[in-house]
């Protein structure tokens, strides 16, 4: 896995983001200084089903009442950055939805069902702040389509016109983004949830009872890092922070516990964060500790494009990436709980010894961006004032820094 890379648009596709004229329906071409894409047959047809799915939308977009439906409902949709889940939002109503794009765009309502039901599950919106507030909900718009992060997005105009896009750049015409769906759907948004029980303004309603006090054990309660390590049709990061162990005893790591959108707490969102997530409680430590004696835990951050809290890499991109760091740092790339002389409790660095991942997630939808393992700054000799671990990623390269505190 290479870090996010800048590459130039060709000429060809600068001149169709200005003019949305110079497209054809032929079949998908590589861009220009882009590698030809080693995607496997299945992944090949998930793209073209993504991209089948997102020309009948745009088509429908013409259309002024559905677009102005759409917009309505991703501006009122409870989850980050106002996305749907686009299979729910085709059935959701008896299928009202999958209807109108059914006729909009020529195709019989079951027809589309079928595809939708044979694609991955993917979700709807516009990733891109400054798009989703100067989108009126009209056909002034794209729908693009890309199954991998840093992939050429697949865009297509409400004419059906199939356009390539820069992947690290967006066009000035607002893009709605059918991908790959990386959002947690299944339990129902705090915000409704505090409709019902908080009050909602009502008297007489009964106070929400105290909330025990925090657990013991290591937090984050800084992070900043140097890049959102998300192309743009992937919207806002999600930063999630692992912590990793040997499994049962073998020479292999086990993930113990992940921190990120599932959190109470979330901090994934921003480069720059502030607050208080657990990462690992005083009694998973000491459990660990029972059945791992002498061994110790890393604490390694991803940026994950996915299914949430679970590492999706190759096993090769894995193991050189922490190969490089293991070696510039004399393997002290792991952490265990310990006691200073005046009897406070630190998170301190400690001998590495597993460097194989086990039970990496499937690749077939995308690769979550490794961006690093947590080293302590006085390995590294590396010191950001507030910090006190540095994130080293492939190449020994360091993409961020973040406070690890025993509580």
């Amino acid at each position: 896995m290479t870090h996010k890379s800048r590459y130039l648009p060709a000429p060809a596709v600068v001149t169709a983001l200005a003019a949305l004229t110079a497209c054809t329906d032929r079949p998908p071409a590589t861009a220009p200084g882009r590698p030809e894409s080693a995607a496997s047959p299945p992944a090949a047809e998930l793209q073209a089903q993504s991209e089948a799915l997102a020309q009948h939308l745009a088509r429908a977009l013409a259309h002024p009442g559905f677009a102005a439906s759409l917009k309505a409902q991703l501006d009122a949709s409870p989850f980050r950055e106002h996305k749907l889940h686009f299979q729910r939002f085709l059935t959701a109503a008896g299928g009202r939805a999958r209807d109108e794009v059914a006729q909009h765009a020529g195709v019989a309502a079951a027809e589309l069902d079928r595809e939708a039901q044979a694609a991955i599950p993917l979700e709807i919106y516009l990733p891109v702040p400054g798009h989703r507030s100067a989108w009126r909900g009209d056909a002034n718009v794209l729908v693009a389509t890309a199954l991998r992060d840093h992939d050429v997005p697949v865009a297509f105009d409400p004419a059906g016109h199939r356009i390539l896009l820069d992947p690290d750049q967006p066009p000035a015409t607002p893009v709605i983004a059918l991908v790959p769906v990386e959002t947690d759907f299944t339990p129902p948004p705090s915000m409704l949830t505090c409709l019902e029980e908080c009050g909602g303004g009502g008297g007489g309603g009964v106070p929400p009872p105290t909330p025990p006090p925090p657990a013991s054990g290591l937090y984050m309660t800084q992070a900043h890092f140097v890049d959102d390590f998300e192309g743009w049709l992937k919207g806002a990061p999600e930063f999630e922070v692992h912590m990793l162990g040997q499994k049962g005893q073998t020479d292999s790591l086990t993930d113990y516990q992940c921190a990120g959108e599932r959190q109470s707490t979330p901090y994934q969102n921003v480069l720059d964060w502030s607050g208080s997530v657990m990462l690992f409680s005083n009694t998973q430590i000491d459990a660990y500790k029972a059945a791992h004696p002498g061994q110790n835990t890393r604490v390694y951050v991803v940026e994950d494009d996915d299914t949430a809290c679970q590492i999706k890499t190759s096993s090769d991109a894995w193991k050189k990436a922490l190969d490089a760091v293991d070696a510039a740092n004399q393997a002290r790339t792991a952490g265990k709980d310990t006691t200073s002389s005046t009897g406070q409790k630190l998170w301190k660095f400690a001998q590495a010894f597993q460097k194989l991942l086990s039970a990496l997630g499937s690749l077939i939808n995308t690769n979550d961006e490794l961006v690093g393992d947590a080293v302590q700054d006085s390995v590294v000799g590396e010191y950001h004032p507030g910090f006190n671990w540095i994130i080293k990623g492939e190449n020994n390269v360091t993409n961020g820094w973040v406070l690890l505190e025993m509580k």
